[in-house]
């Protein structure tokens, strides 16, 4: 049985441009939530607090991100609260399985995204897409240099969050893999 390349998502950033300024920004809707890594930063009963994190997510990104060839995984800080916080307004799954950071946010002295370690151990040498905000060229290069499988690194603009452009890419790649997804693509440059 042929394995589906993973897709790594990210909450903040790529599902919610949390730098866009404006209100019911092309068809993405407003939430108020209260995610634990989030919350672990604020003053408890603080007016930050008690009204929650401004998220803004789009509904139809759920079933566009079910249309492309990959097992989906979180890798955001939310972790399983991706699950129940983020799923049910964008239309995915409640049980994607997550990756559970052991330490969040540690300073990486080759300069990497604090993800990127944990994310090749757990992609396990199979071939993977990463759609993140923090993304930077090192992590490509040390990926590139690391990583047995094909990989595409996707830096999304936190601004604009998931657009047209990065579904088509993402397709466009998987298709490039093949049904086996092995095929040695080069990441185009982003």
């Amino acid at each position: 049985m042929t394995q589906r390349p993973l897709l790594f998502l990210d909450v903040d950033g790529p599902l919610n441009p949390f730098r866009s300024y404006t209100a019911g920004f092309r068809g993405y809707t407003s939430h108020r939530m209260h995610p634990s890594v989030w919350m672990s930063f604020r003053r408890p009963h603080s007016r930050s607090a008690r009204r929650g994190q401004r998220v803004r997510l789009h509904p139809g990104h759920g079933a566009r991100l079910l249309a492309l060839p990959y097992e989906l995984a979180w890798a955001t800080t939310w972790m399983d609260e991706a699950n129940t916080l983020v799923s049910p307004h964008i239309g995915l799954p409640g049980d994607l399985p997550y990756i559970e950071w052991s330490d969040l946010f540690p300073h990486d002295p080759d300069g990497l995204s604090w993800k990127t370690r944990m994310l090749l151990d757990w992609a396990a040498g199979r071939p993977f897409a990463w759609v993140d905000d923090m993304i930077n060229a090192r992590d490509r290069a040390w990926v590139t240099a690391r990583h047995p499988a094909p990989a595409l690194l996707l830096r999304i603009h936190p601004r604009h969050g998931l657009r047209d452009r990065d579904f088509a890419a993402l397709h466009a790649w998987a298709d490039r893999l093949g049904p086996a997804g092995s095929d040695g693509v080069t990441p185009p440059a982003r």
